[in-house]
């Protein structure tokens, strides 16, 4: 838990402050949050009254007391405020609306279309975030930001998606701005895997409090870091690429340009291919496995299952894919060298039996600094909407949560 700093013109970083011992808390009282923040009481005080006068935290009866007067429990109130994310996977596009709380109370998903232009893209996610506000009901005013998770890489300084993989045509795009002007909202653009980190955070409470990285299944694969108690995300933004280290020298060719890379060998596509051509086409045949491309999902979904059920081609690429993964999950943490590795993502569901096991033993027995600590290796709380709660929680995490950015800003507690 931050504390508090008692000095002047840091008063966004201690409501921040006030705002996450009461989210993290549940309910607390006055006396507790300065105990638990080390502000003057008369400090909590002046927060906690602009707090409960923003709505964003509500008196919610009476604590038990030792003795005297009963404490007035403070938390946090859900419907607050509220975010939208999207995730723009090469798959589909989920968005969701999130209250302060972290729950999703509206969502749309659409199926992506990686030929339509940049112009049309943003005309269908600006009519995906007019859906979820019309859907739950509340004015655009509620809405504090839209976030927007991406492939990388991106440009966060110039709020640019740079080249994603599967949309043709896309280079430099401003989605920032375009999407900004078209809805009227703030929007915050970052690397997928890295929002997805930062959603855990948010969700996750006192289970996430401490270092982790997070590793994305999906379409792709990808990965956050959650170093200390601020997402690491690199000089250019694009920090984890856990899909881009090298697992096999001079493997099958990736989109980045390198070659081996764990995207190009365990992503659920390039795992359809490994099957073809390790066991050959009747074998795939035999499996239902035809390469199109809008048969990804359901045709690995199949592969993961005959491999669950004893089918030794289905099996052989799957355990490759799973230790190839492992692999790269030890050099991962010897470069990092956190004790959490979290897991998450649409692909995982049908791998998680097989993976998380193997991932736990690898990063425990081959990693140099095994016999310094243990590793735990976690499934992701977030569920299937990982990427679009990630994007969701960008908003909230960046508005909300003590950071720099509140140290920087100017006003009194």
């Amino acid at each position: 838990m931050r504390s508090g700093t008692n000095l002047p013109r840091v008063g966004g970083y201690n409501r921040a402050v006030i705002l996450e011992a009461i989210r993290s808390r549940g309910e607390i009282s006055r006396v507790e949050l300065a105990e638990l923040t080390g502000l003057t009481t008369q400090t909590v005080s002046n927060i906690v009254r602009r707090l409960l006068e923003a709505e964003l935290v509500v008196e919610a009866g009476r604590l038990p007391s030792a003795g005297g007067k009963p404490r007035t429990a403070l938390a946090l109130n859900p419907h607050g405020a509220y975010a939208i994310g999207m995730h723009l996977d090469p798959d589909a596009t989920v968005t969701v609306l999130m209250n302060l709380g972290g729950e999703v109370v509206a969502r749309v998903r659409r199926r992506s279309n990686g030929g339509r232009s940049p112009r049309s893209t943003v005309q269908r996610l600006a009519g995906a975030i007019d859906q979820v506000i019309e859907k739950a009901d509340i004015p655009v005013t509620a809405v504090a930001g839209v976030g927007v998770a991406c492939p990388g890489p991106v440009d966060l300084e110039r709020g640019l998606v740079v080249e994603p993989p599967n949309l043709a045509g896309w280079h430099e795009e401003p989605l920032v701005d375009a999407l900004a002007d078209r809805v009227g909202i703030p929007v915050r653009l970052d690397n997928d895997a890295t929002a997805m980190a930062v959603g855990e955070r948010w969700a996750g409470g006192a289970d996430r409090a401490e270092p982790f990285a997070f590793l994305y299944l999906g379409t792709g694969i990808g990965g956050g870091l959650m170093l200390g108690e601020t997402v690491h995300r690199g000089q250019t933004g694009n920090a984890g690429e856990f899909g881009h280290i090298t697992v096999v020298p001079d493997g099958r060719p990736c989109h980045c340009g390198n070659r081996g890379c764990a995207e190009a060998h365990c992503s659920p596509e390039a795992m359809l291919a490994d099957l073809r051509d390790r066991h050959g086409r009747r074998v795939a045949k035999r499996l239902g496995v035809t390469g199109t491309k809008t048969r990804i999902r359901s045709e690995y979904a199949q592969v993961c299952r005959a491999a669950a059920q004893g089918d030794p081609a289905a099996a052989d690429v799957v355990d490759r894919a799973v230790h190839l993964l492992a692999q790269a999950a030890v050099s991962l943490v010897n470069v990092v060298d956190v004790r959490l590795l979290v897991v998450g993502g649409t692909a995982l569901r049908h791998l998680e039996s097989r993976l998380l096991p193997e991932l736990t033993t690898a990063v425990n027995e081959r990693t140099i600094a095994r016999r310094l600590r243990t590793v735990r290796v976690e499934r992701s709380v977030l569920g299937d909407d990982v990427g679009a709660v990630g994007a969701a929680s960008l908003v909230l995490h960046g508005t909300y949560a003590p950071g720099w950015a509140q140290l920087l800003a100017t006003g009194v507690a």
